[in-house]
């Protein structure tokens, strides 16, 4: 009796396919071949570039390939060029990336073109949230990798060697050039001596990789730290302070990239507790960058509990001031108005800041966007957000390029995502949210990419062996890039469709907890004050009537957007509060539409677990099973925020669930009582 081909194929699986415990990334692969490298220059840079093409060659056995730093005023920054037989570029590190590419391209199956590749952005920074006592805000795989607690915390280990090498390695493959080491919500410790030397320990493996170490300090430092009564930003002895400290960092780290900046910020200190403005605070600061080239990173993201409408305030903030920021200031603007949301539309400071360097704020750990927990590839959000019209220069004014350099002049163009890396094996606590850090680097690098390219190339580069046959590319390549492109959807319509936004549970931003408002807590805090539900309706009505969000953009989206016929229906309850029986373009009631949206997310999910069940074959067992288990704990939550979402509007709205839909399987008094994390 012959076996089953599904049977012989688990049999060859488990032949050949060795398990994994993903911590090698995207950077699995090994020379299939020998290479001949050709470099009239020698430095840790080139050294670096050579041992990679040496350890991943897939190209003709024996070739020669020739690296060439020279000038060449078609290319920027560290842009290189691809030729028939090598690497040009104007510095090292330019010669790296494209080692890079031309191994990447190799191992994902396509001919090397003659091209030139200029990055996007300048700087190109990931920022770590992560505290000196190895704790991070918003971690969800581990521990930090550069801090830890204890006595002897700051002490440096070979293993901490070896790990940051790993990372810079990681970083450099995808053209990341930059990294903030600790969170926005700065410990005044990041500055003392102590933590000093360990960020000048991890700035010397990340050198010659061509990644800067930058820093979030806390504003008050000079009170806190340096034994002055005050850290008024126009003080003598404050700026003298400020000054000091940074030739001290540079007396260390010669190749220091700056200062990331929180202030005046869910409490945090700014230079408005001492009557004085952003542009004060950020202008101190750059002043004491500027003889060294370094830069300040001054983030907008800013809201009061007295605020009609949080989602209007870094505009009322910033604008004003535009054109009195120094030019080695960046405004760090978070993609969305409100906070890293399932789907928000982009801030309105871009574009609109035209005198003034902007840089956007991406969150690549999924705060909001189920943790390490749910497999949500964050790419699609980004390509979104980038290709976005502001309109600000009339149509082609995208965020893109409002960003990049392209539209508006700036001193600096830079990008930043929160990482989402800590000390798991893996890296990222879940294999696809691997993804995500690897979509960042390359949009950074290139933010025309697709996120169809992307997914296809880290796919191929992290569960490919060397060469892709038809099979694996219909069975696995083809199957999986679906789901990895579908789900981000499928999140927003399971988590908060059709503009909901900001309805999660108490503080940790993972289940459903749209009636969480404990007596005591800011409204601006609560799901409450954005969904505003009642008997007539849902949405936050932010139209000109309402509290005139709509006004800061550029037309023809203020009208756009303020016409509830003309929104785009994914903003729909961002921008207005609608009846329940609002008739929606599918010619269905709002109330079904939402109903509707929920119900597809829930189906969505399961449809991924069984895509992935089926490609058990093509895949190590290690990881397989891994990704199966978050892919079950996804499908679970996903009914709970269904079934508590609908439940809850429903004693607003008054109406059935269309009978379409799948019922509900829990009872909303036990789901308002339980943590989802738990279940």
């Amino acid at each position: 009796m012959k076996a089953p081909v599904y049977s012989i194929m688990l049999i060859l699986a488990a032949i050949n396919l060795h398990a994994e415990d993903g911590h090698s990334l995207w950077l699995r692969s090994k020379s299939t071949g020998s290479v001949n490298i050709m470099c009239a220059k020698s430095s840790p840079a080139l050294a670096i570039a050579r041992q990679e093409l040496e350890h991943s060659w897939q190209g003709k056995d024996g070739a020669t390939i020739v690296l060439t730093i020279k000038k060449d005023k078609a290319l920027k920054g560290d842009g290189f060029r691809l030729t028939t037989n090598g690497i040009q570029a104007n510095t090292e590190s330019g010669i790296l990336y494209g080692v890079y590419e031309w191994l990447r391209l190799q191992q994902t199956g396509q001919v090397i073109p003659e091209v030139i590749s200029n990055p996007s952005y300048e700087r190109r920074i990931l920022n770590h949230w992560d505290n000196p006592d190895g704790s991070i805000e918003r971690g969800y795989a581990g521990l930090s990798i550069f801090w830890r607690e204890g006595e002897n915390g700051f002490a440096i280990t070979e293993n901490d060697k070896v790990l940051w090498q790993e990372y810079a390695r990681a970083n450099a493959s995808i053209g990341i050039n930059g990294t903030v080491l600790n969170n926005v919500n700065a410990s005044p410790l990041i500055l003392t001596s102590e933590c000093l030397e360990r960020v000048k320990a991890v700035a010397d493996i990340l050198r010659p990789y061509g990644i800067k170490a930058y820093l979030s300090v806390k504003f008050s430092s000079p009170s806190l730290i340096g034994g002055l009564e005050t850290s008024d930003p126009l003080n003598p002895d404050v700026i003298n302070w400020w000054k000091a400290k940074v030739k001290d960092i540079y007396g260390l780290i010669p190749d220091f990239g700056g200062f990331l900046i929180k202030a005046n910020s869910e409490g945090q200190p700014g230079p408005q507790d001492f009557g004085r403005t952003h542009a004060d605070g950020a202008n101190m600061m750059a002043d004491a960058f500027k003889p060294f080239g370094g830069i300040v990173m001054w983030r907008a993201f800013v809201y009061s509990p007295n605020s009609e409408d949080r989602a209007c305030q870094a505009y009322d903030e910033f604008m004003p001031f535009d054109g009195q920021f120094r030019d080695n200031v960046i405004i760090q603007v978070k993609n969305g108005p409100v906070d890293f949301q399932p789907r928000e539309p982009f801030s309105p400071l871009f574009g609109a800041m035209k005198k003034t360097s902007v840089m956007a704020e991406l969150q690549i750990t999924q705060e909001y966007l189920g943790h390490s927990i749910h497999l949500v590839y964050l790419a699609p959000m980004w390509e979104e957000f980038l290709k976005s019209e502001t309109y600000q220069e009339g149509e082609g004014s995208t965020v893109a390029r409002t960003t990049d350099g392209s539209l508006f002049p700036q001193k600096h163009t830079a990008i930043a995502g929160v990482a989402n890396i800590g000390l798991d094996a893996n890296w990222c606590g879940h294999h696809f949210a691997q993804a995500n850090w690897y979509a960042f680097g390359r949009l950074a690098w290139d933010n025309q990419l697709t996120s169809e390219e992307i997914a296809d190339e880290w796919l191929k580069l992290t569960f490919s062996d060397v060469s892709v046959s038809k099979d694996w590319h219909d069975n696995f390549l083809t199957p999986v890039k679906q789901i990895m492109l579908s789900s981000r959807e499928a999140a927003v319509n399971y988590m908060m469709p059709l503009g909901f936004h900001h309805i999660f549970a108490a503080d940790h931003h993972y289940g459903p907890g749209p009636w969480w408002a404990p007596k005591g807590v800011r409204k601006d805090w609560t799901p409450p004050y954005y969904h505003r539900a009642d008997t007539f309706g849902v949405g936050f009505d932010r139209t000109k009537s309402g509290s005139n969000a709509v006004c800061q953009y550029h037309e023809p989206l203020t009208s756009l957007f303020n016409d509830p016929e003309t929104c785009p229906e994914i903003y729909l309850l961002w921008f207005h509060h609608l009846p329940w029986d609002y008739k929606m373009k599918s010619g269905r009631p709002l109330w079904d539409e939402i109903c509707k949206h929920y119900g597809t997310g829930l189906q969505q999910v399961r449809q991924f677990q069984i895509v992935w069940d089926k490609v058990e074959p093509y895949i190590d067992a290690d990881r397989f099973s891994a990704v199966q288990s978050k892919l079950r704990k996804q499908c679970r939550h996903a009914q709970i925020w269904k079934d508590a979402c609908l439940l809850y509007f429903q004693q607003f709205s008054r109406k059935p669930i269309p009978y379409d839909i799948e019922r509900p399987v829990y009872d909303l008094d036990d789901l308002m009582k339980a943590d989802m994390r738990t279940l």
